[in-house]
């Protein structure tokens, strides 16, 4: 159903020219007049009150549909059609009427000829320039010139002293001579004929007799007080200028109150106060006050606000009624005088107009009661003063009609979540329809909290939510019928910035990325723009839009700005922004100058260059010297970043050119273009050389060094060096000489290492340097040529001793002392197997020491020594060679120990005596212990044994148990470690041995060849899957142990010695235990400081490997301590068998 409804309308009044028509004479006048109503109005017009016939006048002609007048001047004068003109537009319903509309043509006259006297005024004296323009139509924008046509005057001369005044004429508070000129021109702008007419020029002549000092006194308005009057809602404009000497300022005040704010504004140099949009709180009493050293001068002006015609409501609203309901037209406003009000109905008075009965006029109001058919009109409401009128067209529309919806039928709504939604039902009927709203099965009204219902129908949702989609129902009632609709809302997600673009501060260059991440609804359409300082991005290749980030590659100037990602859906949109800042090096500082110049210093200013958005942090000042060093450029000073200027401090004989460059955040700038040069007057040296030193390179001389000045430093010609030396010992005279281009000097035949005075003096051809300091040096080292005396040693334990010495004295050392040496080796053991040792050993002590340890010795020991002391050049001669023996310690651990013969209850250990006997070997402590197979240690047994011992046979085990065995020698010192070895007890041997008697048996040879074949089988069944997937406890240990020691497997006797890393870990029990646990082999070597553990393992002949016992990590022991007692070795099955055999 279409929405478009044609009803019955009285005419109504859309466009209209203004009141006050102002017409160009050179274009056709068009006077506007246009209307709406059903049927289309038809129009006419009125010329000064009476009826304008434009059919009959071939000049002029109705628009189309219009009431448009339009008259072709080509042929007339557009003066002939001035005039008060008023339209009227009618259909079958009413008539409305335009306001009049009074037609006057621009007007541009000329100046009138008139002979102008020039002025000549005394310097000092005020001046009023008339300008007097003829009266246009509308009055002309009014300035001053001179004859070249360009403003000088109007921008060059107004200022205090000179302005020019709301009526055109030019004031000078007071005269220069300077202002002598032969062409003060006033001109008068016409806007609306775009011309431009000047008054004859004006001459003034300035003489030079100056006018003495006066007070203010005001030149307009003239005497103490005037009176304004001023229309509301126009804007006031009042004025003060004064003359005086010195010239006077102005300054305005309110006496009843304050100046409005926002409203009011003083220009023209204060002389003028502008008010705008005046109203009644306006009025009252303004005073101007011009002041100047000598006194001052005050001006009231009383401001009254009057006021054409205005609405208070507005204007009267259309009425549209059902017959038999009532209505109201009010025609309410105000102004001062208080305007009177008159009503005509179809532009007929309404005195005049047919009576209705249900029509009543009370002053501005008509009151419509229990009205009926026919009587639908247009009411005109005149509201007039003397300052104006308001003309107003209402019309009351009489209708009978059934509520209509004029919102499209199942129309959909979106809105977002927590936004407002309007549901719109457009409805019309007369009498108005009462509007009902529903949501879906329409249980109930939608007439309460949340939702709102408007005057139009409208339904509102505060703050919609998910909940509150769905299908709505419209239903319009009046008393002629109902009207129902149906709409839906859809409420979506809203638009959000997830990740908001940030600020980026990137160097010119490089590139840069903004992202902007958004979250939005799924079944909204999202469109990403960018925006650069709130406009499109620049049409440049380098600009790269992705879905969530904007690349700019490149960066250049330019690109700075603020950019603004915004994500638009049909619904919402979101945004967020970042700045973009471009930095790069500065720009070089540029107008170096020398100001302030003299002999040692010179002041050089500068301009800054671009910093480029990064602030400068400082300025860095360079030289070249060009007498010394062309083409070398040398950092002298530095400045902060704030300073444009640097006192320098300048060195003699110098030939400077200086340079700047600037620093900020990105780096240094390119260096400024080099300053004229500076010339500097040479001088005598400043300061001497420094690092003098005085050593010598042979026993017989003396070598004097220094560090040579610079260039910059030798402040003159001629450079060369004063060099002194005396020997240090009363009485001695100083030795000069003087060197050139060198920066050392030799001194032979000296004594060896005699103490000397040094001095060293810088001398150019201006003079010599200021007195040098005293250095000190010594000549040349030669050897020592003594040795130590009352050499002495104390032997503290069997691996330590201290060896005592006296000094040598200072004279026989001929050098810097460095320290002394021992020189020491041992000659040989004091056990009669070991072979003599004549390896030397040297220990160093540096300094003035007098005594020195030896460690590391080896025990019950035959050893040498001697000492010597060397300095810079060498050692000095030996001492006496002396000799002190070590006392006996605990010997090594046996050499081997290995299980032999293991039977049932029993078996045998040998061993080889200790490597290291470290003294006469008194005896052997055993000791064993049972481990059972979670490896828990048994009772410790212990035997004593003889020196000469070698082996023992240990009776009375238990049978098929693994041992422990703990073996160690023994000196009158004490016990050295213990070796160690592990041996199970074994059945087989002692079947073997029981049998012996029966073993020439046939039977029982068959038996044991059964038996032997089947252990065979079973031997090759347990290879094969060991080879599968078993492990070999004896290679399993080799391959888990980075120092295994193995009891080794013999040939002759086919039993091995199983090997457990566990139960070194396990304390002897009712013995003592290291500190860590274990009982190792603890081997002395020779080692001078530290002791290191013993030797390495070495290999049978078998390959079998032979070693000692050492503990490893618990979790590890326990785990191949279970395989070693539940996983048997396939060689002690093989033993097995072979006992069997």
């Amino acid at each position: 159903m279409s929405s478009y409804i044609i009803l019955p309308q009285p005419p109504t009044i859309t466009n209209q020219s203004p009141k006050d028509y102002i017409i160009d004479p050179r274009e056709n006048i068009v006077i506007h007049c246009d209307a709406k109503g059903t049927p289309h109005p038809s129009f006419s017009w009125t010329r000064n009150g009476t009826h304008f016939d434009t059919d009959k006048d071939p000049n002029v002609s109705l628009k189309p549909e219009s009431g448009t007048l339009v008259v072709d001047i080509s042929r007339v004068k557009a003066e002939q059609y001035e005039g008060t003109y008023q339209c009227t537009a009618r259909n079958i319903h009413g008539t409305a009427i335009s306001s009049n509309i009074v037609v006057r043509q621009s007007r541009s006259p000329l100046w009138s000829k008139e002979k102008i006297q020039d002025i000549v005024v005394p310097e000092g004296v005020s001046l009023v320039l008339p300008c007097e323009p003829p009266t246009g139509l509308p009055p002309p924008i009014l300035f001053w010139m001179d004859s070249s046509e360009l403003p000088s005057l109007r921008y060059q001369y107004y200022e205090f002293r000179v302005s020019q005044s709301l009526n055109g004429d030019f004031y000078f508070s007071n005269v220069l001579q300077e202002d002598s000129r032969n062409d003060y021109i006033c001109y008068a702008r016409f806007t609306h004929t775009q011309t431009i007419q000047q008054k004859q020029p004006i001459k003034v002549k300035v003489l030079n007799t100056p006018a003495g000092a006066r007070e203010p006194t005001f030149l307009v308005p003239s005497g103490s007080s005037s009176f304004k009057t001023v229309l509301r809602g126009h804007t006031l404009e009042m004025e003060c200028i004064a003359e005086g000497l010195p010239t006077p300022e102005i300054s305005w005040t309110k006496v009843s109150g304050d100046l409005p704010s926002g409203r009011a504004s003083e220009m023209n140099y204060n002389k003028t106060l502008r008010i705008l949009d005046v109203s009644e709180s306006d009025a009252g009493e303004y005073r101007c006050t011009a002041r100047n050293e000598l006194g001052s001068a005050r001006h009231s002006i009383h401001v009254s606000v009057t006021a054409a015609p205005y609405w208070i409501r507005g204007a009267p609203r259309n009425l549209v009624l059902a017959p038999g309901e009532n209505g109201v037209l009010t025609c309410r406003a105000s102004g001062t005088p208080k305007p009177t009000v008159t009503w005509t109905m179809n532009g007929v008075p309404i005195e005049n107009s047919p009576k209705d009965p249900s029509r009543r006029v009370e002053d501005d109001t008509i009151i419509f009661t229990d009205i009926q058919s026919g009587s639908s009109a247009v009411y005109q409401c005149n509201i007039s003063n003397v300052h104006g009128y308001l003309l107003s067209n209402a019309f009351v529309n009489v209708l009978s009609e059934p509520p209509r919806v004029l919102t499209p039928s199942n129309q959909v709504n979106q809105v977002i979540r927590n936004h407002r939604a309007l549901i719109d039902c457009s409805a019309f009927g007369s009498p108005i329809p009462v509007i009902t709203w529903f949501k879906g099965s329409r249980a109930s009204t939608l007439d309460g909290d949340p939702y709102i219902l408007h005057e139009n129908g409208t339904l509102e949702v505060p703050n919609a939510q998910a909940r509150d989609s769905g299908r709505y129902t419209c239903v319009a009632r009046n008393t002629l019928g109902t009207y129902e609709n149906h709409v839906s809302l859809e409420v979506k997600e809203p638009t959000r910035i997830l990740k908001q673009p940030d600020y980026k501060v990137i160097q010119r260059g490089r590139p840069v990325v903004f992202e902007c991440k958004v979250k939005h609804d799924p079944t909204l359409l999202p469109t990403m723009t960018w925006l650069k300082d709130k406009g499109e991005l620049p049409d440049d290749e380098r600009f790269i839009v992705d879905s969530d980030s904007l690349t700019i590659n490149d960066v250049t100037e330019n690109d700075a700005g603020v950019y603004t990602c915004i994500m638009n859906t049909t619904l919402d949109h979101d945004s967020a922004s970042a700045r973009l800042t471009v930095v790069e090096r500065p720009d070089p500082p540029s107008d170096l100058e020398l100001t302030d110049q003299k002999k040692r210093s010179v002041q050089l200013t500068w301009t800054p260059g671009n910093d480029h958005n990064s602030p400068i942090q400082k300025f860095l000042i360079q030289y070249e010297d060009s007498l010394h060093h062309r083409g070398h450029w040398h950092n002298l000073t530095e400045v902060p970043g704030t300073k444009t200027t640097a006192h320098l401090k300048l060195s003699p004989y110098v030939h400077y050119t200086f340079r700047v460059l600037a620093l900020n955040g990105v780096g240094f700038s390119h260096p400024s273009y080099h300053s004229r040069v500076y010339k500097t007057d040479g001088a005598a040296p400043d300061e001497n050389p420094t690092g003098v030193q005085g050593f010598g390179t042979e026993h017989n001389n003396l070598v004097i060094s220094w560090k040579p000045l610079t260039g910059l430093q030798a402040n003159g010609p001629g450079l060369h060096y004063k060099v002194m030396w005396r020997q240090k010992a009363p009485g001695s005279d100083w030795t000069v000489v003087t060197v050139a281009n060198n920066s050392k000097f030799v001194v032979s035949g000296t004594p060896t290492f005699s103490p000397y005075e040094l001095k060293v003096q810088a001398v150019n051809d201006y003079g010599p340097g200021p007195d040098p300091p005293i250095a000190h040096g010594r000549s040349g080292e030669d050897l020592p040529i003594a040795a130590p005396e009352n050499v002495r040693v104390n032997v503290l334990n069997s691996t330590l001793a201290e060896v005592h010495w006296d000094p040598v004295p200072f004279d026989l050392i001929r050098g810097h002392l460095k320290g002394y040496k021992v020189y020491y080796w041992r000659k040989h053991s004091l056990h009669k197997h070991n072979p003599d040792h004549m390896e030397q050993d040297i220990l160093t002590f540096s300094g003035n020491h007098t005594r020195g340890m030896l460690p590391g010795l080896h025990p019950f020991s035959l050893y040498s020594f001697n000492v010597r002391v060397f300095n810079g050049k060498g050692e000095g001669p030996a001492s006496h060679s002396q000799q002190f023996k070590t006392p006996q310690g605990v010997p090594g651990p046996p050499t081997s120990l290995i299980v032999t013969n293991p039977n049932l209850d029993s078996l045998t250990l040998e061993w080889r005596p200790p490597h290291d006997h470290n003294g006469h070997i008194t005896g052997y402590t055993l000791k064993y212990q049972p481990v059972n197979n979670s490896n828990d240690l048994g009772p410790v047994e212990e035997l004593a044994l003889a020196a000469n011992e070698t082996s023992v046979t240990l009776l009375n085990l238990k049978y098929s148990t693994r041992y422990k065995f703990y073996l160690n020698a023994k000196t009158v010192t004490g016990a050295g470690p213990a070796a160690t070895q592990e041996a199970i007890t074994s059945l087989d041997e002692a079947v073997a041995s029981r049998q012996v008697d029966i073993a020439t048996q046939g039977w029982f040879i068959g038996l044991m060849c059964a038996i032997a074949l089947l252990i065979l089988i079973l031997l090759i069944i347990c290879f094969i899957q060991r080879n599968k997937g078993g492990k070999y406890p004896v290679k399993e240990k080799e391959d888990a142990h980075t120092d295994p020691e193995f009891q080794p497997m013999k040939d002759d006797d086919c039993t091995f010695g199983e090997y457990s890393d566990n139960e070194d870990h396990k304390p002897l029990k009712g013995s003592r235990t290291p500190s860590n646990g274990t009982v190792k082999r603890e081997d002395s070597d020779d080692s001078l400081v530290d002791y290191g553990e013993g030797g390495d393992g070495q290999f049978n002949e078998d390959g079998s490997f032979i070693g000692q016992y050492s503990g490893k990590s618990a979790s590890r022991d326990t785990a191949e301590g279970h395989e070693s007692s539940e996983a048997p070795s396939p060689v002690n099955a093989m033993n097995s068998l072979n006992s069997f055999v």
